[in-house]
């Protein structure tokens, strides 16, 4: 790989001040990119297979949409690794086995389950990644919300999931148990990736204070966008 420490990579202007500090950051940046773009990719396969799985034309199409929008969303992502000078294999990698290891560990028996998978434990993810993006250059920063942004599979996951409440309310607690141990699952992971990947929890650390909150404020607004996804979802959490 070049060097990473590029100024456009990190936050604020990284050529002044500590070159330490400027390189951790970009690693850093790096680092988070590398794991977005694994995601956008893993999530692609993943949801294609999940529109297989659907009983009907009218419900494969719309993951099937989705799961296209997730691979441009990898090719974005790609495109920006390329910039700073980085083969996007070697960003992704490190990421591969907790990504795996976390889809392994969370893999649907069904359809609906598949829905809620996408909808809430990809959506904490998303918040988590939103929240980040607040301490990236303006650019990443851009990118990253670009990436994150809804796909248009809330609606159909919302309306798809009542109405199979509607039809049978029994499934809702099946359903709310699963939400939890997704939730409880992606932030096993993310603690996970933070402890293994040093650049980037350097570089969430060094700017929490100043810009993200503390740690505990920024769970509990994770918290509360969860909630709010389970009760659109018509789920008691």
């Amino acid at each position: 790989m070049s060097d990473r420490s590029t100024g456009d990579a990190g936050t604020g202007d990284t050529g002044t001040g500590d070159p330490t500090t400027g390189a951790t950051t970009a690693d850093g940046v790096l680092d988070l990119l590398g794991l977005l773009a694994y995601a956008s990719l893993t999530a692609f396969f993943r949801l294609a297979d999940d529109a297989a799985l659907a009983d009907s034309l009218a419900d494969k199409t719309p993951l099937a949409e989705v799961a296209v929008a997730e691979f441009g969303h990898f090719q974005l992502l790609r495109g920006r690794i390329e910039e700073m000078s980085v083969d996007p294999n070697d960003a992704m990698q490190p990421f591969v086995a907790a990504v795996d290891d976390f889809h392994a560990r969370t893999a649907p028996s069904d359809w609906l389950e598949s829905l809620v998978k996408a909808y809430v434990g990809d959506g904490i993810a998303a918040d988590f990644y939103r929240t980040v993006a607040q301490i990236l250059d303006s650019e990443t920063r851009e990118l990253v919300l670009a990436v994150l942004a809804d796909t248009g599979h809330a609606e159909f996951v919302i309306a798809t999931v009542r109405e199979a409440i509607e039809a049978d309310p029994r499934v809702a607690g099946r359903l709310a148990l699963w939400a939890r141990r997704l939730v409880g699952e992606a932030l096993g992971q993310a603690q996970r990736v933070a402890a293994e990947r040093e650049p980037l929890a350097r570089m969430l650390a060094g700017e929490a204070d100043s810009q993200l909150g503390d740690i505990g404020r920024m769970f509990a607004r994770l918290t509360d966008a969860h909630a709010a996804r389970m009760a659109a979802l018509g789920l008691a959490d």
